[in-house]
């Protein structure tokens, strides 16, 4: 009895199918490096905006942090005639009363026009303008002094001025110790301050005393905002009592607000830039997954005759399909791996030039390199399909 034995053709382990994928990339290094960089182009781009938004967001929330998120101001609104409301005299120690309250405080606009000089016609003020503070706005709104020295309890009574950083620019002033005139009184700049990010309106001001306001320059003493300082965890209890108890019976002519919702309104706008910004990445890595399988399909019609020997000497169609979608993976591969390398390292450069944290998350690297796998496995199945339908003799025809 004869006993035939069927013959099967050898399955290709996972390490010759890599080796046999990586053949067509070897021949042909400068086209596979042009069809690499469309990939690595995209993936450069996602994880480049994904890292700087995420580094320009912890540097944002670290500020918060380091200024304060307790902070509340009450200011004086218009009216339904459009004048504005004046605010108690006494608005300071009404809301120093309320019991969370640590720190209270308060500016006011004051009728001083201000001039580099009195040479200077009145009408060119720089757009400068005058507020009356109290010795403490500076340690209750946590700003900085850059040159000089900030009011006192005896220069407050004189006719002193500290300048906003924007003021000081505007005016040219560049050391504390030089004059301004503020409406015919000549004042001396004692002080400029360092940006205040939680109120930047204060950089583009010229800050006096209270008590100097009221000699010099006619102030009535009825403060314009007040800012206030109170625990974390009871701010917006504060915030609820805050409109009744600057100006009581009177609370809808008071605004109440918390700065620091502008600076997490401004990273939630990032968030729309970063979405933006993602498309276009998107876009990129399209175009080159189109590249790839432009590259794909023209190494198919390049390659018919190695196609037809692998098939006359055995080799099934899935190897062949195996083959050519192992090559399109590992190209496109390569690229997202470059891409994830080119992106990371543009975050890490830009972030430390702006001085922020760098901060890539792993889940924009993995999604990235993600998103090259499947570029990889669309770009290549149409040409891997191909390849594995050619018969072995019109392939081995073929010239």
């Amino acid at each position: 009895m004869t006993r035939t034995h069927e013959l099967r053709p050898a399955r290709l382990s996972p390490r010759d199918v890599l080796r046999v994928g990586a053949v067509g990339l070897r021949a042909r290094r400068a086209r596979v490096v042009l069809s690499a960089l469309g990939i690595a182009i995209g993936i450069a781009t996602m994880v480049a905006v994904v890292g700087l938004s995420e580094s320009s967001r912890a540097d944002l929330m670290s500020r918060l942090d380091r200024l304060g998120t307790n902070l509340l101001t009450a200011e004086a609104a218009e009216d339904a005639r459009g004048g504005t409301i004046r605010l108690p005299k006494n608005a300071v120690a009404m809301v120093e009363r309320i019991g969370p309250v640590r720190h209270a405080t308060a500016t006011a606009e004051v009728d001083a026009r201000i001039r580099r000089s009195d040479v200077v016609p009145e009408e060119r003020t720089a757009g400068v303008t005058t507020q009356a503070a109290r010795t403490d706005l500076l340690s209750t709104l946590g700003g900085e002094v850059a040159r000089g020295t900030w009011l006192t309890p005896a220069g407050e009574h004189l006719p002193t001025a500290v300048l906003g950083a924007v003021a000081a620019d505007r005016l040219g002033i560049t050391r504390p110790g030089e004059t301004i005139m503020l409406n015919d009184t000549r004042v001396a700049v004692v002080g400029i301050l360092e940006p205040v990010e939680l109120v930047p309106t204060l950089d583009r001001v010229a800050l006096v005393g209270f008590p100097a306001a009221k000699r010099y320059f006619g102030f009535d003493g009825h403060p314009t905002t007040v800012f206030e300082r109170s625990t974390d965890a009871s701010v917006e209890e504060v915030r609820a009592v805050l409109a009744r108890t600057v100006s009581p019976g009177n609370e809808a002519g008071v605004r109440v607000s918390r700065p620091s919702d502008a600076l997490a309104a401004r990273a939630a706008a990032d968030k729309g830039l970063t979405a933006l910004m993602l498309g276009l990445g998107a876009v990129a890595l399209l175009v080159g997954g189109v590249g790839v399988a432009n590259t794909m399909v023209i190494s198919v019609l390049e390659r018919r005759q190695e196609i037809g020997l692998r098939r006359a000497l055995g080799a099934t169609r899935n190897a062949i399909r195996l083959q050519f979608l192992t090559e399109s993976l590992l190209l496109s591969s390569l690229g997202g791996v470059a891409g994830a390398l080119l992106g990371s390292a543009a975050t890490y450069g830009f972030a430390r030039a702006q001085g922020w944290t760098t901060v890539v998350p792993p889940w924009s690297l993995a999604g990235g390199l993600a998103a090259t796998l499947v570029i990889g496995v669309v770009a290549g199945l149409y040409p891997a399909i191909r390849a594995s339908r050619l018969h072995p003799t019109v392939a081995l025809n073929a010239t």
